[in-house]
C-alpha cells in the first residue's frame, strides 16, 4: 500500500483534521494518478487539480511540491471561497500600512511569503473577474503590487491551483476568464471521487481508524466483514472527508473492538443500489485496444458486443436482457433485430418497428 504522510504539526495551522494528512494510492486509479503526479512535480509549470470537494486536493498539491525542485521551499496554502474579494486580494499581494481601515502595518502576501516555494490556492474557480485579471498578470509577470502600493516586488512562486466546478463551463458562461484557465491549465491532475477507486476505501477507512483509535486511548479495533461490505457498497458522496468523519462518529458509540454496519449510520444518505462497486478498468484496456485498431463502424461493434453478452447471459430471456441493461423491452428488440440475434418472426418485427421510426 502506498501512503502519503505529512507531519501533523506542520498542517496545524492549514488544517486540524488527519484528512489533510494522509492518502492512499492502492486502486489502480490512484495508482495511475500517482505516475502522473510523478511525472509533472518535477517541473516548474503551473498545476490544476480537478476534483469533487473532499477528494483531498490539498493533499496532491503538497506532493506535488514535495516532489519538486522547491521542495525545501515553502508551501503556502489559501481557500479563495472563504474570503472577500477585498480581503483575497490583500491575503495573496500583501497591503502597504494605512491602504485600507484597519491596516496598521504593512504585510507581506501569500505570493510572498510562499516565494521560493509552492502557493496552493483552492476552489480557484470562486475568484471574482476583477482578482481573476489581478492574478494573471501575476502569473506571466512574476511580481505583485501590494495593495495602496505601485511598487512591484518579483516573486517567485510555482502556482498550484484547485477547483471543484467545471471551469470550461465557467469560461463559457463568463464566470472565469479563458485566458487564466488556459494559464492555469498547463498540467491538469484530475481527482476522481472516492466511489470510482474503491480499493482505496478499506485502506483509509483503517488509517483513520488507527489514529482516532489512538487519540481515543482504545485498544485496537477492527471493522467485521459485514461492515467492510457496507463500506464498499456506499457511495461516499463526501469522499474522504465523510469516510473520515463516520469512522471517527463509528468509534465514538461502537460498544465493543468490532466496528458494525449500524455505528456507520449510512443507510439514511445517499447509498449505491448497485451492489458491489464495480471495477471497470479491464474494461477500460479492451476498449483502448479497440481505439487503437480504429475499425469502421466502432461503437456498433461495441453495442452489439454488450447486447449479445448480456442476452446470452440470461439465456435469451429478453424480460431479463433488458432488465440487466435497464433498457425498454422494445429497444432491446429492435436491437436484437439489427443485430440478426432473433428468430426470423420476431426478426421481421423488429425491422417493421425501425421502418416505423423511420
Amino acid at each position: 500500500m502506498t501512503l502519503l504522510a505529512f507531519d501533523e504539526l506542520q498542517l496545524r495551522s492549514l488544517s486540524h483534521t488527519v484528512r489533510a494528512t494522509a492518502m492512499v494510492f492502492e486502486d489502480p486509479v490512484s495508482r495511475k494518478l500517482l505516475e502522473h503526479i510523478e511525472r509533472i512535480a518535477p517541473s516548474d509549470a503551473t498545476v490544476l487539480i480537478i476534483g469533487e470537494t473532499g477528494t483531498g486536493k490539498e493533499l496532491v498539491a503538497r506532493h506535488v511540491h514535495a516532489l519538486s525542485k522547491r521542495a525545501k521551499g515553502p508551501f503556502g496554502a489559501l481557500n479563495c471561497a472563504a474570503l472577500s474579494e477585498n480581503l483575497i486580494e490583500s491575503e495573496l499581494f500583501g497591503h502597504e500600512k494605512g491602504a485600507f481601515t484597519g491596516a496598521l502595518n504593512t504585510k507581506e502576501g501569500w505570493f510572498e511569503t510562499a516565494n521560493k516555494g509552492s502557493l496552493f490556492l483552492d476552489e480557484v474557480g470562486d475568484l471574482p473577474l476583477g482578482l481573476q485579471a489581478k492574478l494573471l498578470r501575476v502569473l506571466q509577470e512574476r511580481e505583485v503590487v501590494k495593495v495602496g502600493s505601485r511598487t512591484p516586488s518579483p516573486v517567485d512562486v510555482r502556482v498550484i491551483a484547485a477547483t471543484n466546478v467545471n471551469l470550461e463551463e465557467a469560461v463559457a458562461a463568463s464566470h472565469f476568464r479563458a485566458d487564466l484557465y488556459y494559464r492555469f491549465n498547463v498540467a491538469a491532475i484530475h481527482l476522481s471521487p472516492l466511489r470510482e477507486r474503491p480499493g482505496d476505501i478499506l485502506p483509509l477507512a483503517r488509517h483513520f481508524l488507527k489514529i482516532y483509535g489512538d487519540r481515543l486511548g482504545y485498544a485496537e479495533i477492527k471493522l467485521s466483514p459485514s461492515t467492510e461490505l457496507a463500506l464498499l457498497n456506499y457511495d461516499w458522496p463526501g469522499n474522504i472527508r465523510e469516510l473520515e468523519n463516520a469512522v471517527h462518529r463509528a468509534l465514538l458509540v461502537c460498544p465493543g473492538n468490532r466496528l458494525r454496519p449500524e455505528d456507520f449510520k449510512l443507510s439514511g444518505v445517499r447509498v449505491s443500489q448497485s451492489g458491489p462497486v464495480v471495477s471497470t478498468s479491464s474494461l477500460e484496456s479492451s476498449l483502448l485496444r479497440l481505439c487503437e485498431q480504429a475499425p469502421p463502424k466502432l461503437f456498433d461493434i461495441i453495442e452489439e458486443t454488450v447486447i449479445r453478452t448480456a442476452f446470452e447471459f440470461c439465456e435469451e430471456n429478453q424480460v431479463q436482457t433488458a432488465r440487466l441493461l435497464d433498457i425498454s423491452r422494445n429497444v432491446l428488440r429492435h436491437k436484437l433485430g439489427l443485430y440478426g440475434m432473433l428468430a426470423n418472426g420476431q426478426r421481421k418485427l423488429a425491422v417493421a418497428y425501425e421502418e416505423g421510426e423511420d
